[in-house]
């Protein structure tokens, strides 16, 4: 048996972690922040030390918006199939999308439409073909972590609140949240995402606020006594592996405090601070405010920004989780039209996306950032051709067999068009985009090497198994 040790006796006791949260009384620190939360914003400009040199805003349009309807129209097919809307003319000619689309329609010289996604298998439940779309590879491993905890663990920052953040978790799981969101999955809850928002608390209310984990829970002035007193523990622990441990959760403690100590870090947050005329271009809807939100994150160091496609609640109401606008399966599931103006019912959807998603990519251009900040929107599957009681209150089913992505920026080229579908958006009959490519493509964007290797229990798991879509940079 090991020797007794004296508790009291810090010079040469090996402290475990609530001993030393105790010792310091720092346990009132929020501890919910990410392991790599860091602090760094420069209160000159108020918005950190600056952009990362490349991003991403991934725009998850969560239950899985129908492809027919939005980017890869079928108008020859029959009524059963083809839907209401018709395809309209864009800038670049030949490519037609969603009547309803009208501002990206004019926007289609700066984005690339993906008409190809496919997932490898009959995944047909949401929670499986999100697990797989966001940790970017098929067949993805119960513990595989997602893009944006890869991301944060291979680029690794010092220079905002979080390297990864989601605008408004999912709710409803486990049917509608992927496994290992909140998690970081083998990866560890170190790169798991600081999460914003929710459907109480969302930008586009006035009583809007940044995250818990950003306020402080006791006076500055206690904060930084428990600082100085964490500071000298370090030279009385003499054990290595002890050291190493406090020396971990001190880095951790000293950026709680320095987020929780001033208000700078809150700033992202805080849209007021935005002319009125561009919150409206956003539209003041739930996704219109994430998006806005998203650009300030991206714009304040922050690597990876996920948004909930969420577009709110219609006037007309309708039902289903607060979170999940595009899983339109009408009537059946008492969600109202697929095709009407209520909260499932892309009359009300398919217009707040198109004023966000355009005012983002234009803001993005604007502000000379579009080259440097990759956008992906897409839902986890697509929907079935066939039109569930086109009588009444008609809609679709999930289908896996193929969808459709819209990405701009970080390289990307306007105006193409890659993959196809056969003639009634059931099949994919060229060029199929599997989820691992995707996230490959992601990867490449940001300048991450697809042979960086990821280590767990003793052995090393590729970062990707997918091939970047070159055909579309440049």
């Amino acid at each position: 048996m090991p020797p007794s040790r004296n508790p009291s006796a810090l010079s040469t006791d090996v402290l475990s972690r609530r001993s030393l949260l105790q010792a310091t009384g720092l346990a009132a620190l929020p501890m919910a922040l990410p392991g790599m939360v860091a602090a760094g914003v420069n209160p000159q400009s108020g918005f950190g030390r600056g952009a990362a040199p490349k991003s991403c805003i991934f725009v998850l349009l969560c239950g899985g918006p129908s492809h027919i309807d939005t980017w890869d129209l079928k108008p020859e097919a029959p009524d059963t199939i083809r839907g209401p809307y018709k395809p309209i003319a864009t800038k670049v000619p030949g490519m037609k999308i969603c009547e309803l689309h009208t501002e990206m329609a004019q926007l289609t010289d700066h984005f690339s439409l993906i008409r190809s996604m496919t997932h490898v298998g009959n995944i047909s439940n949401h929670f499986d073909a999100m697990h797989h779309c966001l940790s970017g590879q098929a067949g993805a491993p119960t513990d595989a972590p997602y893009i944006g905890s890869i991301l944060a663990k291979v680029r690794p920052t010092t220079q905002t609140v979080s390297p990864y953040v989601w605008l408004i978790k999912c709710v409803g799981d486990p049917v509608f949240c992927a496994p290992n969101i909140g998690i970081g999955g083998h990866l560890g809850a170190a790169y798991s995402p600081l999460f914003v928002g929710s459907a109480a608390n969302h930008p586009a209310m006035p009583t809007f606020k940044a995250p818990d984990e950003l306020q402080a829970s006791v006076e500055v002035a206690r904060l930084g006594n428990r600082r100085q007193l964490l500071d000298t523990l370090s030279p009385v622990i003499r054990d290595t592996e002890a050291a190493r441990a406090t020396k971990n959760w001190q880095d951790i403690h000293h950026r709680a405090f320095d987020l929780t100590s001033g208000s700078e870090a809150r700033l992202p947050f805080e849209l007021h601070h935005e002319p009125e005329k561009v919150r409206e271009r956003y539209g003041m809807h739930p996704l219109g405010q994430n998006l806005l939100l998203a650009r300030r994150l991206v714009e304040s160091g922050v690597g990876f920004v996920t948004v909930n496609g969420w577009t709110g609640t219609a006037p007309e109401g309708g039902g289903g989780a607060p979170s999940s606008s595009w899983d339109m399966h009408g009537g059946e599931m008492g969600m109202g039209s697929a095709f009407g103006n209520g909260s499932y019912g892309m009359g009300w959807c398919l217009p707040k996306l198109d004023q966000g998603l355009s005012a983002l990519i234009l803001d993005l251009k604007d502000r000379g950032m579009l080259e440097s900040t990759m956008v992906v929107c897409l839902g986890e599957f697509g929907r079935t051709p066939n039109i569930n009681a086109p009588g009444t209150n008609p809609g679709r089913q999930h289908w896996p067999a193929c969808f459709s992505a819209m990405i701009a920026g970080g390289g990307i080229r306007g105006g193409a068009v890659y993959g196809e579908t056969d003639k009634h958006g059931a099949y994919v009959k060229d060029r199929p985009v599997r989820p691992q490519d995707l996230g490959a493509t992601i990867f490449h964007s940001l300048g991450v090497p697809l042979d960086t290797r990821l280590g767990k229990d003793g052995f090393t798991r590729p970062l990707s198994t997918g091939e970047p879509l070159m055909d579309l940079f440049g």
